[in-house]
């Protein structure tokens, strides 16, 4: 995102020249230093301007670095009551809190300011979500019939590849549909750029790697090395859009529940995995966590088949209480 996106973000409160500066500053440093996405500083440029609108009606006049560093507990808090009254979500409030001490926590790291009442904003208890994983025999019909749904063969090809990279390999979609020609594995590994553009090297199986060089014979457009692997009818990159809606086209046909999307298939990757003995850290390697914590959600999702094992294998398991 430009500078100018930013600013399209800051019209609606009078912001002063200096702390137009500091959050082109920020910015430049979310993307060069944090390698967030366009995604995401636009998401938070939307946050931090929501802020300032309600600051410059709140404080009567114009948001300047001097405004941000004289707020007290209570501006917050008022902010915070303010956005409660419109009924945002709880998540969408979290988000909107971690964007304000990132912004101030920036500015204090470069001296542009200081103010410590920031730290007293509490984040709202988030309720913990637990991913939805499929029935291996589901996830894998479904794959098997996703290739019914186009007339043409090498469009069918296509979802069945990016279908088994995201349950044969744990890559988000986002991930599949990233990757350029180039990126067709010779050996049995592929190479992955994550959030955050952080790379990671995956084991493909040979089935996946199968469906790759089915679809790229098939595919009518040249496989340049820098071109998108995965593309629509029209030979422009494919839109995740699409295969959503194909997958739920498949949904209705094998009569599978509304969580059965293409992210339930990477969940039920690396729950599978776990079901038949994987490394939890293993795992969190393949599915590219920053944090071992949000792999660990994986053992709620299976822990009735899990206790199933223990019991069945573990040697002490089985001995009767005197």
């Amino acid at each position: 995102m430009d500078t100018g996106t930013v600013t399209q973000h800051l019209i609606h409160f009078a912001a002063s020249k200096d702390l137009t500066a500091a959050i082109t500053l920020w910015r430049e440093w979310l993307a060069s230093e944090r390698r967030a996405s366009d995604h995401t500083i636009d998401a938070y440029a939307r946050d931090l301007a929501t802020f300032l609108t309600f600051m410059a009606d709140h404080v009567g006049g114009e948001v300047d670095v001097a405004a941000l560093a004289a707020l007290k507990p209570a501006d917050f808090r008022a902010y915070l009551s303010y956005r409660n009254n419109l009924g945002i979500a709880r998540s969408s409030l979290a988000r909107g809190i971690s964007t304000l001490r990132n912004f101030f926590k920036f500015l204090e790291r470069r001296e542009i300011l200081h103010n410590p009442a920031v730290t007293t904003i509490k984040t709202p208890r988030l309720p913990r979500s637990v991913p939805k994983a499929m029935r291996e025999e589901d996830a894998m019909e479904a794959i098997r019939t996703i290739g019914e749904t186009h007339d043409e063969p090498w469009l069918s090809a296509r979802d069945i590849a990016v279908l088994l990279l995201l349950y044969g390999c744990g890559l988000r979609i986002g991930e599949a549909l990233s990757l350029t020609c180039g990126d067709i594995p010779n050996g049995d590994t592929l190479r992955v750029v994550g959030k955050g553009r952080k790379e990671r090297i995956v084991p493909v199986l040979a089935v996946v790697k199968e469906a790759l060089g089915t679809y790229r014979k098939l595919c009518p457009f040249p496989p340049e090395k820098s071109a998108a692997l995965f593309v629509g009818a029209r030979g422009k990159p494919l839109n995740p859009g699409v295969l959503q809606r194909q997958l739920r086209q498949v949904r209705a046909q094998l009569g599978l529940d509304e969580t059965a999307t293409p992210h339930a298939l990477r969940h039920s990757f690396a729950t599978h995995l776990l079901a038949k003995g994987g490394d939890l850290r293993t795992i969190q390697e393949l599915l590219g966590h920053a944090s071992l914590s949000t792999t660990q959600r994986y053992i709620a999702v299976d822990a009735a088949h899990l206790t199933k094992v223990y019991r069945q294998t573990h040697p002490r398991a089985k001995i009767k209480a005197a």
